[in-house]
């Protein structure tokens, strides 16, 4: 009966590490920051559409939902940034997570706030207006098919 306590214990500590390594605090974050991690929090809309053709992205556009309703990305999922915190369930942790706005302000704190929740995840740097542009004519035609 010990060792099965012991087995059990062994598992939940397991467990329990597992969930929180995966969660990483601000400060920590900040702390680990290099151009490396500089480099690695960006996406182009080029690289972007490749890996949602791929089925291997999931585009978040984190405005308002009142700014969503006036134009939007069919191929983005909108969770304005405010809510953000409650509508993890929506995201897929098994795809890179892009978070996405005009002019990427909201977007960076979106991704800064993933990256501590353990999401592997990027922010548009030429936001939707350029993945807008990207898509006009060939590319769009490309991305459809």
């Amino acid at each position: 009966m010990r060792y099965l306590y012991l087995i059990i214990l062994a598992v939940s500590l397991t467990f329990a590490s597992c969930s929180t390594a995966q969660e990483l605090s601000l400060e920590d974050y900040l702390l680990d920051y290099n151009y490396e991690a500089r480099t690695d929090m960006k996406i182009r809309s080029k690289e972007l559409v490749r890996l949602l053709k791929d089925n291997k992205a999931q585009l978040i556009d984190i405005r308002f939902e009142e700014e969503y309703r006036s134009w939007n990305m069919p191929i983005a999922i909108n969770i304005p940034l405010p809510d953000l915190p409650n509508n993890l369930d929506k995201l897929d942790k098994k795809k890179l997570i892009v978070t996405a706005c005009p002019h990427k302000d909201r977007a960076i704190i979106a991704m800064t706030y993933l990256k501590t929740k353990g999401y592997k995840v990027k922010y548009l740097t030429d936001g939707l207006i350029g993945l807008a542009e990207y898509l006009r004519g060939n590319n769009a035609y490309n991305f459809i098919r």
